[in-house]
C-alpha cells in the first residue's frame, strides 16, 4: 500500500494527473472515502492527465459521465445513490466494470465490491485495479492510500 499526503485540492488533482499520464486501456480505479474527501478532485486531475478537455464533475445524479477526446476514453461512475451490487446491475452499470477500451473510475467502489479483502477483489476483476482510499486529516489535508491489484 502506498500513502501520499495532499495539502490542497491542487495537490490532490496533481496526484490524479500523474496517474492519468501513465494510464493504459483496461484500468479500473475505485475510490472510497467520505463525502468531500476529494474523490472527484482526483478524477479531475486524472482526466487532465489523459488529455480530456471536457468539464469533469461528479456524476452523482446521472451515475455516469463519459469523456472522450483524451488519449483514452474515460468513464466516470459515481455509485453514491445506489445501495449495493444488485442496484448497480439493475441500473445497467455492471458492464462498465468489464470495459477494456478505456479507463473506468468509480467513486464509492465499495457499493460494487462490498466489504471484501484484497484476494476477493483480485478474483472479481480481470486486468488492472487500483483501490484508492481518501481520508480527511484536516481541512486542506488528505491521506491518499492506494493499492494496485492485478497484472501491473
Amino acid at each position: 500500500m502506498v500513502t501520499i499526503t495532499s495539502n490542497s485540492a491542487a495537490d490532490t488533482a496533481r496526484v490524479g494527473e500523474c496517474w492519468g499520464q501513465s494510464a493504459t486501456a483496461g484500468w479500473l480505479i475505485g475510490f472510497s472515502g467520505d463525502l468531500g474527501a476529494g474523490k472527484t478532485q482526483l478524477v479531475k486531475g486524472f482526466a487532465r492527465g489523459l488529455g480530456v478537455t471536457t468539464t469533469v464533475s461528479s456524476p452523482t445524479f446521472v451515475l455516469i459521465h463519459e469523456h472522450e477526446g483524451g488519449r483514452l476514453p474515460l468513464w466516470h461512475i459515481d455509485l453514491y445513490r445506489l445501495r449495493d451490487r444488485d442496484e448497480i446491475i439493475d441500473a445497467g452499470i455492471g458492464d462498465y466494470f468489464e470495459e477494456q477500451g478505456g479507463v473506468v473510475v468509480v467513486e464509492w467502489i465499495d457499493r460494487w465490491f462490498g466489504e471484501m479483502d484484497r484476494l476477493s477483489f483480485s478474483r472479481k476483476v480481470a486486468g488492472k485495479l487500483r483501490l484508492v482510499r481518501i481520508g480527511v486529516i484536516a481541512e486542506n489535508e488528505r491521506r491518499i492510500s492506494y493499492e494496485d491489484i492485478g497484472d501491473w
